[in-house]
């Protein structure tokens, strides 16, 4: 038996404010309500369906949840999200797995990027 990821969801005290925050990352989103669920964002691009939802008293803000995505061109990204006024935790830098940094998304969450 082998797994792959499908899915990742994390919840976001803003979905707005996070949703702008990926955006400059170059996701895409559309709003989706399943039933009665909450309204929420959903891109489904290459890879995994990456989702913002709300939080809420049964689902707080997914605090220690640290996501990764590769952009063409991590310098941009950076400079996009700084130009943005998003904190910039650990500047561009060349690593083992390329040119890497690691920002702050509106709910905490640390985000690294590669190109």
């Amino acid at each position: 038996m082998s797994a792959r990821l499908n899915l990742t969801v994390i919840r976001c005290a803003d979905i707005e404010a996070s949703a702008a925050f990926y955006r400059l990352l170059g996701l895409a989103f559309e709003k989706h309500r399943h039933g009665k669920g909450p309204e929420h964002f959903a891109s489904t691009g290459e890879g995994p369906t990456f989702e913002l939802y709300p939080a809420s008293e049964r689902f707080p803000v997914t605090m220690g949840t640290r996501l990764g995505f590769a952009v063409a061109s991590c310098d941009e990204a950076c400079r996009l999200l700084e130009e943005a006024g998003h904190v910039i935790e650990t500047p561009a830098a060349d690593s083992p797995w390329g040119r890497r940094a690691v920002a702050i998304d509106p709910g905490g969450h640390r985000v690294e990027i590669v190109s």
